[in-house]
């Protein structure tokens, strides 16, 4: 199939809203880089696939990923672009704007951009300074800032707090 200008914008425009919604305010304008060994392109289906050392930057994020698959449902469908990371773990990095790292890894990572629901699944740890949180599943409501975890049967759930970093957070 050629590609077509209007297709390629399509695609541009589609890689650009996936990513941004992982953003922080001042990363997201900031431009969006892919790097990987291999991309594809489904236009019928909408599905770009970025396949071995996946390495996406904006701003001060910076994910690392086996695969990353963007999927964009029919416009009629009321629905939005979803994205999928996958690794050994995946991992991701950004800076906030009160300038603490948020470190994040999980063999899978879901991301919907309508509902605005991010799940680790999979040897999941969410960590911010030495803070962190260990779980098989943790979940997050970006809408209603709300992170559920779990062990999925398979483990605990371990966090683990600093209270010195906990008082400098509610200092500033």
């Amino acid at each position: 199939m050629k590609l077509t200008n209007n297709k390629i914008i399509l695609l541009a425009a589609l890689i650009m809203t996936s990513f941004s919604a992982f953003a922080l305010k001042d990363d997201t304008n900031q431009p969006i880089n892919i790097v990987s060994d291999n991309q594809s392109l489904d236009m019928e289906k909408s599905v770009v696939t970025f396949t071995d050392n996946v390495s996406i930057t904006q701003g001060s994020i910076l994910i690392k990923a086996n695969k990353v698959v963007i999927t964009r449902p029919p416009e009629n469908s009321g629905k939005k672009e979803t994205v999928e990371a996958f690794g050994t773990p995946v991992i991701f990095h950004q800076q906030l704007d009160n300038g603490k790292p948020v470190d994040g890894k999980a063999n899978k990572v879901h991301y919907d951009l309508g509902t605005e629901f991010l799940t680790l699944t999979d040897n999941a740890e969410l960590k911010q300074l030495d803070s962190k949180i260990n779980g098989q599943l943790i979940t997050y409501d970006v809408k209603k800032q709300q992170l559920k975890a779990n062990g999925n049967g398979k483990s605990r759930v371990t966090t683990v707090l600093i209270p010195s970093q906990l008082q400098q957070a509610k200092g500033k």
